[in-house]
């Protein structure tokens, strides 16, 4: 049989409404056993494709998900949207991917953001996934809280970050300031006592809510040193620098927290172009898991955010308010704190 038909001639066939057809293509209720299977058999037969366009107009929906990401090459990034878009193919949704970091000098990333919000709009898609971005800053610009509220009030919006009172977005949250504490802690108990802290921007919540949890814990067993701390960026650039600096200006403490793995991977390259082994001669700890840090020499000790779970979160939330329905914030698991090599816990103990 011909396989272009039409859902008016699949009706024709099936002698029944094409509105029948319809309900049946988009799994509606409302239709007996009996006449879905005969129309089913039909598309089957037929390998009928409804248009996702004509399917759209009918049920108001493009099963489409718009998921805005900050930096598509930030490893925390990549493992999150791998998350998210692996759940979205089980439950038939397709992903949009629109990365907000650009590299024009004529235009900053706020205003690339906003523009994207634009976009989104004129895709029609069913919801909306925010991950990083202004959303993250600590003083969030007033337009862009503006262009967020429209478009949560128009889309359904789920933003993983921490919760902005100016912002009327559903936020999923993870626990930035207990893995600055547990990591602290960690290096606490090994014996060290002179801890520095770097990487991260001092304008973002994570730094913030990180260093917060560092210095806290850091004041109440030993002494916070304002010399031992350097907040650039999240990048592995960015944690050789921060090595460079306190060398130049001989502060290198007993240990350091680093804002994030990719951070951490770039102290180790620096210390060792400066003739110092990790953790021999400096202890090293990271705030975020980011994918192979395992690999590494030596092996990062880290902590795991169970981004599995934050992914799932999201989402979850997110299709409950496709469908109107809004879940009490998702539990987050605690984060865990990994133990490998360069924290120094079994240099120590051999």
């Amino acid at each position: 049989m011909q396989n272009n038909l039409t859902i008016k001639e699949i009706a024709k066939l099936a002698n029944t409404s094409v509105s029948t057809v319809s309900r049946v293509i988009n799994n509606s209720k409302n239709v007996s056993e009996n006449t879905r299977k005969r129309i089913q058999t039909i598309i089957d037969q037929n390998n009928f494709q409804p248009s996702m366009i004509a399917r759209s107009m009918v049920s108001k929906k493009t099963n489409t998900i718009a998921l805005i990401v900050s930096d598509v090459n930030n490893p925390y990034f990549i493992s999150l949207v791998s998350q998210i878009e692996e759940i979205c193919i089980k439950q038939n949704y397709s992903i949009l991917l629109l990365n907000t970091m650009t590299a024009e000098e004529t235009i900053t990333n706020l205003k690339a953001e906003i523009k994207t919000f634009n976009i989104v709009k004129e895709k029609h898609v069913d919801g909306v996934i925010i991950l990083g971005g202004e959303v993250d800053k600590i003083d969030i610009n007033p337009k862009y809280a503006t262009e967020l509220n429209d478009l949560s009030k128009n889309i359904p919006t789920v933003v993983v970050s921490q919760t902005d009172s100016s912002i009327n977005s559903v936020f999923i949250e993870r626990h930035q300031k207990l893995s600055g504490t547990m990591i602290t802690q960690h290096l606490l108990a090994n014996g060290y006592k002179k801890i520095g802290f770097i990487g991260g921007r001092p304008d973002v919540k994570i730094t913030k809510e990180r260093f917060n949890g560092f210095k806290e814990t850091l004041s109440m067993y030993s002494t916070f040193q304002e010399k031992y701390v350097i907040l650039n960026d999240y990048y592995v650039q960015d944690g050789y620098n921060a090595i460079e600096k306190l060398i130049s200006t001989d502060s290198l403490p007993q240990a350091l927290v680093t804002i994030n793995d990719a951070v951490a991977i770039g102290a180790i390259r620096a210390l060792k172009d400066h003739n110092l082994e990790v953790p021999k001669d400096v202890a090293l700890a990271s705030c975020d898991l980011f994918p192979n840090s395992e690999f590494t020499i030596p092996r990062l000790t880290t902590i795991d955010h169970n981004n599995n779970q934050l992914g799932l979160a999201a989402l979850q939330q997110l299709l409950n308010l496709i469908e109107h329905e809004t879940l009490p914030h998702l539990p987050i698991p605690y984060p865990k704190l990994i133990i490998r090599e360069s924290c120094g816990t079994k240099f120590k103990q051999n």
